[in-house]
């Protein structure tokens, strides 16, 4: 007996268990304390076993009736879905088939246009190029300086806006724009006009100034030319100006009236032949690639050209005052050559023919280093000058290979330098060459030709008193 109520309590003790454990995982509630989970005897705890089955099954009961509840719901969800995407379905059918309809209608729309356009189709493409052709002609004319860049392309855009679509078409205005802005281009490239106009200076300021258009090749104002950048649209000046063979007549240009003729240089390759001739060197700058050698040659032979040019003028002084001499023979001066040379005749009238013509040879040497004085300079300068240009070529050719040992061949400026040394040094030694061995020929000649007169008269001398030391002999 006692084991059969202790199995009991053991199952009633249980069922409890799982009820609260039930209880708590479906309403998450704490469960009670263990004080009041004690029966206080067998018929209460049997009493509560009761309950508890009575509880469970009124939970289960209405958790079923809720599950039922929400599977009839799920079930007419499913359903309104499934209708609704039939429905879709419908939908989308009807309106591929509106869209395949469509493409048919647009296809054949399309070949009735093409077929109504004919050759008009091949004429708007060749519109369409030739508007971009003017387009691109028009952004870089200096016309468009003149007459402005958006007047002058609007229409141009427009036309090629609606040439390019096949669904419009451009009108008979809208086409005579392109034969309006060519005929301008025309006429304008044959005129010479004057405009107010902003121009960007060198310095970076930007101002008003007056320009003239030499139709499409150059603008110009006093004594500058400038270059039209068609991707800003600015007038600027250019950097560097070319000489002023060419500046010179921009003034007289802007000055000039309306039939006037006037000499001005025009590039016909608008601005490249210009840009070429401002970015070859001036003379200064031809000498600087010479370096230290060219340098050097220029100043020996800046020395040679002055002691020819003191020598000529002394040779020339000289030549005059001889010449002078010639025409008094018998009154000798000491302020020149000839003169000091007969000045020695008349202080010995009586020596013997030997000694005076010894005494006569004795003062044309005395007068020969003065009159051949810097002739040996000017002769040495002509000389070293070539071979001071051969050094500045080796030099110069020293450099272009170091430069080809560092940085290959693949940039020819950086072999420029060099050459450009080798090469200027070898023209600034012959500059230097030719024109002082001229010289020391000329004032060589120049002093030659007053020896000759002193040898000449000298001779003449001592016939003379030779032949009146035999007169006295045949006397006597």
């Amino acid at each position: 007996m006692n084991k059969f109520l202790t199995t009991a309590i053991a199952l009633v003790m249980g069922g409890l268990a799982s009820t609260a454990f039930a209880q708590d995982a479906t309403d998450e509630q704490p469960a009670p304390p263990p004080s009041q989970m004690r029966p206080a005897d067998l018929d209460s705890l049997l009493d509560q076993v009761r309950r508890g089955r009575v509880t469970e099954t009124s939970e289960h009961r209405q958790r079923e009736a809720e599950f039922r509840a929400r599977r009839d719901q799920q079930d007419r969800l499913l359903t309104e879905a499934n209708q609704e995407q039939a429905s879709e379905e419908r939908t989308s059918e009807r309106l591929e088939k509106a869209i395949q309809d469509n493409e048919q209608s647009i296809r054949e729309l399309d070949a009735t246009l093409q077929e109504r356009l004919g050759e008009l189709k091949e004429m708007f493409g060749v519109l369409q190029q030739v508007a971009g052709d003017t387009r691109g002609t028009i952004e870089s004319s200096l016309i468009t300086v003149e007459y402005g860049k958006e007047r002058r392309l609007e229409g141009i855009n427009n036309l090629i806006a609606k040439a390019s679509r096949s669904s419009t078409l451009p009108s008979i205005n809208e086409i005579e724009v392109l034969w309006q802005e060519m005929m301008l281009e025309m006429v304008a490239s044959g005129e010479v006009t004057k405009f107010d106009h902003s121009i960007v200076a060198a310095d970076g300021e930007k101002k008003n100034v007056e320009l003239v258009r030499v139709g499409n090749f150059n603008l110009v104002s006093d004594g500058k030319y400038y270059d039209y950048l068609p991707e800003s649209g600015n007038v600027v000046e250019l950097g560097r100006q070319p000489s002023a063979r060419f500046t010179g007549s921009t003034a007289d240009l802007v000055n000039a009236s309306a039939g006037d003729t006037v000499a001005f240089g025009v590039d016909p390759t608008r601005g490249q032949l210009l840009g070429l001739l401002i970015q070859s060197p001036t003379l200064q700058e031809r000498v600087d690639q010479g370096g230290a050698v060219g340098y050097v040659t220029l100043a020996l032979g800046a020395i040679g050209v002055v002691i020819a040019i003191l020598k000529m003028i002394t040779l020339s002084i000289t030549t005059a005052k001889v010449r002078s001499q010639t025409k008094t023979p018998g009154d000798p001066k000491a302020s020149n050559p000839l003169g000091r040379v007969l000045t020695v005749y008349k202080e010995n009238p009586t020596v013997d023919v030997e000694t005076l013509e010894l005494k006569l040879d004795e003062a044309i040497l005395r007068e020969t280093p003065a009159l051949e004085r810097g002739l040996t300079v000017i002769k040495l300068i002509s000389a070293v000058a070539p071979l001071l240009g051969l050094l500045g070529t080796v030099t110069g050719m020293i450099a272009t290979f170091q430069a080809i040992t560092l940085f290959g061949t693949g940039d020819p400026k950086l072999m420029a330098n060099g050459i450009s040394q080798a090469l200027v040094t070898t023209v600034i030694g012959l500059v230097v060459a030719i024109p002082t061995l001229l010289l020391h020929s000329f004032v060589a000649g120049m002093s030659k030709r007053v020896i000759h007169v002193l040898e000449e008269q000298s001779a003449g001398i001592v016939a003379v008193h030779a032949e009146k030391e035999q007169g006295r002999a045949v006397a006597s």
